[in-house]
């Protein structure tokens, strides 16, 4: 027991628990599993078609290409709009570096801007609109399970006619005003890495668009720029193949996402709700379906002492994330030195509290109990 708390607290609070989260599904998994290996097809097959299709429909229509994994997905659907060295792409730089990755693969320069400092989203206010007329692409990541104001930035990138691209990788099945994340803007990419709320048993991604002529581009990319086979005619194609297994478990997850958004988000209110120290501060968020919850994080200016806090009392955290993307080693003498204050600040402090549908009632009660005996 941890804490001094009695009852069936296990000894850590894992930060994920994907056997735990999974072992309502563990029948109907290897039942999906069994039908790959009975099939005998194991790339480019069935179940990825499926999956496409479903998915697709879940979002509300276009057309889905399966590929190997969310950072696949960003740079496959740059290369199918056309971005070519030397072109400008809009992005922030608080979330991970995917989106710089891609965007530097393809030889393109990442101009990055300053994030709202509660949310820590692109908001119009710190995009101007010279800055997007002169991109030729801006993409805007769903950071946290929260979707961007899209109704306003949509907008905005029409009429600067600049391409949009919707990170959607932590934003499964968000809403906003009934929309789907990923379909406000040309195209979008998903990262099904096994710890979303839409995971698969390992690497995997996949790219939306309701405007065909992109995904085409995209199912070419994926596999070695081919348009015939062996007739490599699209520059900037690769290997990245979501294969069969993965599209099998994807479709075994998928009619459950809904419900698995509902339980984050109601684990996110209860942490609103109950953490209630001076040193903590907790985020305002939306309560409706346009945040899904997939990290919960808080900020701390004792950060270290608050991990190390909970550590003791065998809560798992983690820091989403630690170093902006402009300061980051490899990429600082490409990208400059943009002035990206609350970025630089939302980094020293962000902390991500456990936030998983394996939780217990009992399990988030005493996070929270922890994080309101915080003693620096």
């Amino acid at each position: 027991m941890v804490g001094g708390l009695s009852g069936s607290i296990p000894l850590v609070i894992a930060f994920n628990d994907l056997k735990r989260e999974l072992a309502p599904l563990r029948s109907d998994l290897d039942a999906a599993l069994a039908r790959v290996l009975d099939s005998g097809w194991f790339a480019l097959g069935e179940e990825l078609k499926g999956f496409e299709c479903e998915f697709a429909e879940y979002l509300g229509g276009g057309e889905v290409a399966g590929v190997a994994n969310g950072t696949d997905a960003l740079e496959l659907a740059l290369r199918a709009l056309d971005v070519e060295p030397g072109d400008k792409v809009i992005t922030a730089a608080n979330a991970g570096g995917y989106a710089s990755t891609a965007i530097l693969a393809c030889g393109a320069h990442p101009v990055y801007v300053d994030v709202d400092p509660e949310t820590g989203l692109i908001s119009p206010q710190h995009l101007g609109d010279d800055l997007l007329v002169s991109a030729k692409a801006i993409i805007i990541t769903h950071l946290y399970g929260q979707m961007a104001d899209m109704t306003i930035l949509a907008q905005r990138a029409r009429t600067a006619n600049t391409f949009l691209v919707e990170d959607c990788a932590q934003a499964h099945g968000a809403r906003l005003d009934g929309r789907a994340a990923g379909c406000w803007g040309d195209i979008a990419c998903f990262s099904f890495y096994p710890t979303k709320n839409l995971g698969a048993l390992g690497d995997a991604g996949a790219v939306f668009s309701t405007k065909k002529p992109y995904i085409e581009k995209v199912r070419h990319l994926r596999q070695y720029g081919w348009r015939d086979k062996y007739v490599h005619e699209l520059r900037g194609g690769r290997n990245s193949r979501l294969d069969e297994i993965h599209a099998a478990c994807l479709r075994t997850r998928l009619p459950t996402l809904e419900s698995a958004n509902l339980r984050r988000r109601a684990i996110g209110q209860r942490y609103q709700e109950g953490i209630a120290h001076p040193l903590i501060r907790v985020p305002r968020r939306r309560t409706d379906s346009s945040d899904v919850v997939h990290l919960y994080p808080v900020r701390c200016e004792q950060r270290s002492a608050l991990m190390a806090h909970l550590r003791a009392e065998g809560i798992q955290t983690a820091i989403h994330y630690p170093l902006p993307d402009h300061l980051q080693p490899a990429w600082k003498s490409q990208v400059g030195s943009p002035s990206l204050p609350n970025t630089e600040k939302r980094a020293e402090e962000i902390l991500s509290l456990p936030c998983h549908g394996a939780l217990t009632d009992q399990e988030i009660d005493h996070v929270i109990d922890t994080c309101n005996r915080f003693r620096p």
